[in-house]
C-alpha cells in the first residue's frame, strides 16, 4: 500500500510553495505602495437599452511590479484582503477615486472596498475629506462591497451603509451569486445595486442553467428595488440576452476593458498637446 500524501501538514511542499508565493505577492504590493506606484483602471458600465454611452465607471486598483508591468487586482487582492495592506489599498483606491470625481464633475464612479475597512480610521477620514471638498461627490460615488465580505459582519455593514446612504452615497453588492448567497440578509442591507457574478453571465446566451439562475437573481433584485449590473459581458449574444431578461446595466470587455487611460484623461492630454 502506497504511503498517504499529506497535503495539509506544515512540511508539505505545496503549502510551502503557496506560502512563498503569497509572501512574494505581498512584498510586491507593499513595495508598490511605498513607491506610490498605485493607480486606478477604469471600466465603463452601460445601460442595457442604450449601450452607446457609459452611465458610470468602475475604478479598479492596479499596482506596478518592479519591471513596470501593470498588475490587476485579481493577482493580489485575495492575498492582501485580510491584511493591513488590504486596508491601505482601499484607502488609496478611495483617494484616487475621490480625486477623479473632484476633477471631472460629470463622472460617476464605483469603487471597491472591503467590509474590513469600515472601522479603519484612515479610510473614513479620507472619505470625510473628499465629501467636504465637493458637495456633488456623494451622489456620484458608488461603493462596491463583495458578497463574501459583507457576510463577514452583516450587522455592521448594514449600519455603515445606512449612515452613508443618508449622505447620498450608493452601494453595490458585488460578485453576487459567487458562492456566499444569503437571501435572508436582503431585508436588512438595502443595497442600491446588485452586480451579478460573471460565473452566471459569461456565455449565458448558450447556457440554459445559467439563464434560469440569472432570471431568478434579476427577479430578487427587482423585488428589493435594486438595479442590476451583469459583469463579464463579452459577446453581443450575451449582451442581447441579458438585456432581454431585464438586466439594467452591462459591464465587460464587449463594451470596454479597464484602462488606466480613460477617455477624460485622453482629452486632457490632447488639449495639452494642442496648446504647445
Amino acid at each position: 500500500m502506497e504511503a498517504e500524501v499529506n497535503l495539509s501538514g506544515a512540511g508539505d511542499p505545496l503549502s510551502a510553495a503557496v506560502a512563498e508565493r503569497d509572501s512574494q505577492t505581498l512584498d510586491m504590493v507593499r513595495e508598490a505602495i511605498r513607491k506610490k506606484e498605485v493607480m486606478l483602471a477604469y471600466q465603463p458600465i452601460v445601460q442595457s437599452r442604450r449601450p452607446e454611452r457609459p452611465v458610470f465607471y468602475e475604478g479598479l486598483i492596479r499596482v506596478l511590479d518592479k519591471t513596470g508591468r501593470i498588475i490587476p487586482a485579481r493577482e493580489f487582492i485575495e492575498v492582501a484582503e485580510t491584511s493591513d495592506i488590504g486596508r491601505e489599498l482601499d484607502c488609496l483606491a478611495l483617494e484616487l477615486g475621490l480625486a477623479a470625481l473632484a476633477e471631472h464633475k460629470d463622472l460617476r464612479l464605483a469603487l471597491n472596498m472591503s467590509a474590513r475597512s469600515i472601522g479603519y480610521r484612515r479610510w473614513r477620514k479620507t472619505l470625510e475629506q473628499g465629501l467636504s471638498a465637493d458637495v456633488t461627490v456623494p451622489e456620484r460615488l458608488i461603493l462596491e462591497i463583495t458578497e463574501s465580505s459583507a457576510m463577514i459582519m452583516p450587522d455592521i455593514v448594514s449600519v455603515f451603509m445606512a449612515d452613508l446612504q443618508s449622505l447620498g452615497i450608493s452601494f453595490a453588492l458585488d460578485d453576487f451569486g459567487a458562492g456566499y448567497t444569503a437571501f435572508r440578509h436582503f431585508k436588512d442591507f438595502y443595497f442600491d445595486m446588485m452586480k451579478i457574478d460573471g460565473s452566471y453571465t459569461r456565455g449565458i446566451s448558450r447556457n440554459a442553467d445559467n439563464q434560469v439562475l440569472t432570471r431568478a437573481l434579476v427577479s430578487v433584485a427587482k423585488h428589493f428595488d435594486m438595479y442590476t449590473v451583469a459583469e463579464f459581458v463579452e459577446t453581443k449574444e450575451d449582451a442581447l440576452y441579458l438585456s432581454s431578461i431585464g438586466v439594467d446595466c452591462l459591464q465587460g470587455h464587449y463594451f470596454g476593458a479597464a484602462t488606466v487611460s480613460p477617455p477624460w484623461q485622453q482629452k486632457v492630454l490632447q488639449r495639452k498637446m494642442s496648446s504647445h
